[in-house]
């Protein structure tokens, strides 16, 4: 599947600690569902040893059903998911690709072996799978684990699973339409996080010019607008750690996706700065979904920020 143009949750114990874990990727293993309902539908489940982390910045999410869907159809099928919140938790997730009928792509036999043969996994399989990573891990999208052969997809849902979540915190329940597919407006359009974690929080200024991408600013800054790029202390650390700073990672991330032109399919995941790169990914993903839009409104995401 083509990629169509993510809430922030980290846990923090101490500085060296938090980099190994947020630029690692933990190994999940994911099993099909033999049903057709468990194909677009699973129940959130809290693994009974996982710690109970404090949340220390973000609002909660208020209870109510969050739906999102792509507006237009790309061979034949697009995106729909929902979030269900009870208590202030995800109790509930969907997760599917459906045609003018509503029929479910895991259910067509033609698309399934077409995409096997290429991708070596077609939907009946990877649906459930992206399923169950969105059970499994609610609203926190940086866990969702990327399902080999359908990378595109868990990209893209990835960035969706985020938009949710900063509707449910404001207690939006209004559907969100992605323009999916479609030319960016021209504009200059901004994102940013509203809370700091480990002293600095996100910000990207995205230009299209002409339909295209003529360029972006991405940074982390601190509270006295300085880049991390510029924090030796904390270069030291991490290179310490994971073999690379951001003053390394950051320029690298903004570099690939200008060569790339704006395809996110061609950014790769910075090794040693795994979850600042899957940020980067679904935040510059949300930033094209708002230019599809024309909608150059900044967007303030109110990323929830936690503590063991």
């Amino acid at each position: 599947m083509k990629i169509k143009k993510f809430a922030y949750s980290a846990s923090v114990i101490a500085l060296s600690a938090l980099m190994l874990g947020a630029c690692s990727t933990s190994s999940k293993s994911s099993s099909s569902d033999s049903s057709s309902k468990a194909k677009t539908t699973q129940t959130t489940k809290k693994a009974k040893t996982e710690k109970v982390a404090k949340k220390i910045a973000g609002a909660d999410l208020k209870d109510g059903t969050y739906k999102l869907e792509e507006d237009n159809y790309f061979n034949g099928y697009k995106v729909v998911m929902s979030m269900t919140v009870k208590g202030g938790k995800v109790t509930k997730t969907s997760y599917d690709n459906v045609n003018k009928d509503g029929k479910s792509k895991a259910d067509d036999a033609a698309y399934e072996k077409q995409m096997k043969k290429y991708a070596k996994i077609g939907p009946k399989e990877y649906i459930p799978k992206l399923n169950k990573e969105f059970a499994d891990n609610g609203s926190n999208s940086s866990d969702v684990q990327v399902v080999s052969g359908a990378t595109s997809s868990t990209l893209t849902m990835r960035n969706y699973i985020n938009q949710l979540v900063q509707a449910a915190q404001k207690g939006d329940t209004a559907t969100i339409h992605i323009n999916n597919n479609k030319p960016m407006k021209d504009g200059t359009y901004k994102l940013e996080q509203k809370n700091y974690f480990n002293g600095y929080r996100q910000v990207y200024t995205l230009v299209v010019k002409k339909g295209k991408v003529a360029d972006l600013k991405y940074d982390q800054i601190n509270k006295d607008g300085q880049s991390k790029t510029k924090d030796a202390k904390y270069e030291k650390t991490m290179k310490k750690v994971n073999g690379i700073g951001p003053k390394e990672y950051i320029p690298k991330l903004a570099k690939e996706f200008m060569d790339a032109k704006g395809n996110m399919e061609k950014v790769q995941v910075v090794s040693g700065a795994t979850h600042s790169s899957n940020d980067f990914i679904s935040y510059v993903e949300q930033l094209i979904n708002a230019a599809q839009k024309g909608d150059t409104k900044t967007i303030v995401v109110d990323n929830i920020v936690t503590k063991e």
